[in-house]
């Protein structure tokens, strides 16, 4: 199946969709680290993607009409909470293009990836009408016409009952990534959406890890302990209370795999600290001090959110919190561990500029698991209707 890849970043979520069987017909972004990456990627052969470095805005999409899925992360700044607020009033809220690219593709499937913080109450009303206009890209803002104009005509024409033209059925969740096995507390925002003529019959993926488990997995059973050769007088004593709490749960509460931790994603690399190694991107970058409120990702839990920043990269959300209270930066190849890129996908640039690449990337898995069902959908719906054409000709 064809997919087109908007905001593509360093590749994460095209990644995601690659692994769950889709191939890539174009890959858009503009930044020039992040296009250097891909490019890397592509002379490497671990990707064949035809990369297009660019404004999305002056992108033509009209050759690539009716692909199966059109997938991308607007750029989330204006919604994050770690940036400046500014929401649609920001210049780099690219939504619309985003919908432009639904209503000239006319994709049989959406995805769409942003920050938790689009939900907050301050953007609600904005998030209601994102979905409105990813709902109905034809229905297009007027010449001198105010967005909250624009939503209520959408809100008007939503309610009004038999639908006609380009419309799709879109839904929404917010997915943390440590409920799938990536060994990051990372929650963020998917849409998708299908086509109105496509019978998709569509959910989220279920958790399939989870913090009950692992915790047991360490203060109950010790088999995390165990399994990383950790000594009982080495290991950490846990809280009464945590040891009281897991003994009232019942087997169902465990009934998943454990959450990933920092030192399950990264404890088979060499300390980069003692020297050069061969694995590419990681390498040792001193100069991580912790403080008040930039303490660093302890070992033994999913990592804290990985981000880009909106003046350089935070330091306290890409540290080590080590066991002996030192810190340290994660290397490169450490924090795309953390985001569960492969590890012979290389980036190019700065670590700045690679870790930023790292904090606006959608982990690789989560963007697999969703684009996985779509795919599954997808492939089930064109069954059904070879199906029925071969009944019908008969």
């Amino acid at each position: 199946m064809k997919a087109v890849e908007l905001f593509a970043g360093a590749g994460g979520l095209a990644l995601g969709t690659k692994a769950a069987g889709f191939h890539h017909e174009a890959v858009i972004e503009w930044n020039r680290n992040a296009c250097d990456t891909i490019r890397e990627n592509n002379r490497r052969g671990v990707i064949e993607w035809p990369l297009f470095q660019g404004d999305v805005s002056a992108f033509d999409f009209k050759p690539y009409e009716g692909v199966d899925l059109l997938a991308g992360g607007p750029p989330c700044q204006p919604f994050s909470i770690g940036g400046k607020h500014r929401g649609h009033v920001d210049d780099r809220n690219l939504f619309p293009q985003a919908v432009r690219a639904v209503r000239e593709i006319k994709p049989r499937a959406v995805l769409i990836e942003n920050v938790k913080g689009l939900l907050r109450p301050a953007f609600n009303h904005f998030f209601e009408y994102v979905i409105l206009q990813l709902t109905y890209p034809e229905l297009t803002i007027r010449k001198g016409e105010e967005w909250q104009q624009h939503r209520s005509r959408l809100e008007r024409h939503h309610t009004k009952g038999r639908k006609t033209g380009l419309h799709y059925q879109v839904v929404w969740a917010i997915l943390n990534a440590a409920d799938f096995g990536v060994p990051q507390r990372r929650e963020r925002v998917f849409i998708v959406g299908f086509r109105c003529d496509v019978a998709a019959r569509w959910s989220f993926p279920m958790p399939t890890h989870s913090q009950a488990s692992l915790l047991r997995s360490q203060w109950l059973t010790g088999e995390y302990w165990e399994r990383h050769g950790i000594s009982k007088r080495k290991r950490p004593t846990p809280s009464p209370s945590i040891v009281a709490r897991l003994e009232r749960m019942n087997e169902d509460a465990f009934a998943l795999e454990p959450w990933r931790t920092v030192r399950d994603g990264i404890c088979d690399l060499p300390n980069p600290e003692r020297g050069k190694n061969l694995i590419p991107n990681h390498v040792y970058n001193p100069g991580a001090r912790a403080y008040a409120g930039h303490t660093g990702s302890p070992l033994d839990e999913p990592a804290k959110t990985l981000k880009a920043g909106d003046h350089g990269v935070p330091g306290g959300e890409n540290m080590l919190a080590k066991p002996d209270g030192s810190v340290r930066y994660f290397t490169v190849r450490e924090s795309a561990r953390l985001q569960s890129f492969p590890d012979n996908f290389i980036f190019q640039g700065s670590w700045t500029e690679t870790m930023r690449q790292l904090g606006n990337a959608v982990a690789v898995t989560v963007g697999e698991r969703v684009a996985s069902r779509i795919y599954e959908s997808l492939s089930t719906e064109r069954r059904l209707e070879g199906r029925n054409a071969i009944q019908s000709a008969r």
